[in-house]
């Protein structure tokens, strides 16, 4: 009974200093442009009974309730919320945030991965392009720039119009695409705010901005982080307590082992 009573308290100190590691990675992110937070699930583990519920008594009656002990709990999974994150306005015409569902498709080479993160900016040859300093990842399909354009301007629609040196008018050059899926939550994290289909995720579904469900784009804003730090500070203290209480746990069992020990001396 009371290894038994260690081993479920080892088992919830191990699920809480998992979800402590979720919490520091959301912590971490609060400051992440397009990042989504991650919960962490927890279940509990099988159950040893000694007499199950409807069993017979002496008297051929059935008992309303059993004998049982839990063996502790673990971490069932991981789920990523994908509520909407604030908009803030940065004034950079190649800055984008996505209102709404759906995710920008970038090209990794022959694999194209998605993500909600919108700050983009134009390579050497005016492609459209992530804004990183260690790859800039086309926009998919190819969005490019033309080199005298004066103007930039997309339209919640994703149509992307400019207004060229001698021309009066502006012109439009292409639209962006953006990319829903059936389940979110299954896709894969690749870091870099970015994500990977995968069977769970179910295919990508290409469409329009404003058309089947996807979201609609803002120019010159950015979708942060949706990491909210009370809530998460909140979370912390909590696995503090139940880590503590569970190491609490196996220090009694600990001294009780210590006692039956020294009531066999005797």
């Amino acid at each position: 009974m009371i290894y038994r009573a260690m081993h479920s308290a080892a088992s919830g100190m191990d699920a809480y200093l998992f979800n402590l590691d979720t919490i520091a990675n959301n912590l971490a992110n609060a400051g992440t442009n397009g990042f989504k937070r991650s919960r962490t699930d927890f279940q509990d583990l099988f159950y040893q009974y000694y007499k199950p519920p409807g069993a017979q008594d002496q008297l051929g009656q059935l008992t309303p309730i059993g004998i049982a002990s839990g063996l502790g709990a673990r971490v069932s999974g991981t789920q990523q919320d994908f509520t909407q994150g604030s908009l803030v306005e940065t004034g950079k015409r190649f800055d984008m945030a996505i209102v709404g569902n759906g995710f920008f498709p970038v090209a990794d080479g022959n694999l194209t991965l998605y993500t909600r993160k919108g700050e983009f900016t134009i390579n050497a040859n005016g492609a459209l392009v992530t804004a990183s300093a260690d790859r800039g990842r086309l926009l998919d399909p190819p969005i490019t720039i033309p080199q005298d354009a004066l103007e930039v301007s997309i339209s919640a629609d994703g149509i992307v119009s400019v207004l060229q040196a001698g021309a009066t008018a502006s012109s439009q050059i292409g639209q962006i695409q953006l990319v829903n899926f059936v389940n979110p939550e299954g896709l894969l994290q690749r870091g870099e705010s970015l994500f990977q289909a995968t069977d769970a995720s179910g295919v990508p579904l290409l469409g329009s901005p404003n058309q089947l469900g996807l979201g609609s784009i803002k120019q010159a804003f950015l979708e942060i982080s949706n990491v909210e730090p009370a809530r998460e500070l909140v979370d912390l203290i909590k696995t503090q307590r139940n880590v503590e209480l569970n190491s609490q746990v196996i220090n009694a069992s600990d001294q009780l082992l210590q006692l039956v020990s020294n009531l066999r001396r005797l």
